[in-house]
């Protein structure tokens, strides 16, 4: 039997479950009731601020959190507020404030994008993450951890 304590690190393949709440308890995002998810800590799949949290974990642990989305996801940055022309939306569609609606980046990448305000020809669009300025509550599941496999 090792001796050997498996803590989520760089590199190592985890599968756990994972639930986002803001601060009011309105749910963001869980794999809780479905399967859980399968990632390699560094390989983007969650915001390195995020998969901070989760460094030491152990398979086993069931741990909630809270956490200032701003520390997980990057500080709010009034330069990321744009307006934009009605005329750049999609033709039909009818926005309103409070929608967070993918964008194409310059360079191909998809950002979220979420609707601050309308008038007659433009919309004001906040490129930041929608949860940088939110408290937050993250709910951790570990069920396994494994070493990164030489071949990979």
């Amino acid at each position: 039997m090792s001796t050997h304590s498996a803590k989520i690190g760089p590199g190592r393949q985890v599968c756990l479950h994972l639930a986002i709440y803001l601060d009011d308890g309105t749910e963001v995002l869980s794999s809780f009731g479905d399967e859980p998810m399968r990632f390699r800590v560094g390989d983007g799949t969650l915001a390195p601020g995020l998969e901070s949290l989760l460094v030491d974990l152990e398979p086993g642990a069931d741990e909630q959190m809270l956490a200032d989305g701003a520390a997980l996801f990057g500080a709010y940055d009034r330069a990321l507020v744009h307006r934009v022309p009605r005329s750049d939306l999609p033709q039909g569609f009818a926005p309103e404030p409070g929608q967070v609606i993918p964008f194409q980046a310059p360079g191909g990448q998809q950002t979220a994008g979420t609707i601050l305000s309308i008038d007659e020809t433009e919309v004001e669009i906040d490129f930041n993450h929608p949860l940088a300025r939110r408290g937050l509550r993250i709910h951790a599941q570990v069920i396994e951890e494994q070493p990164m496999s030489k071949d990979a």
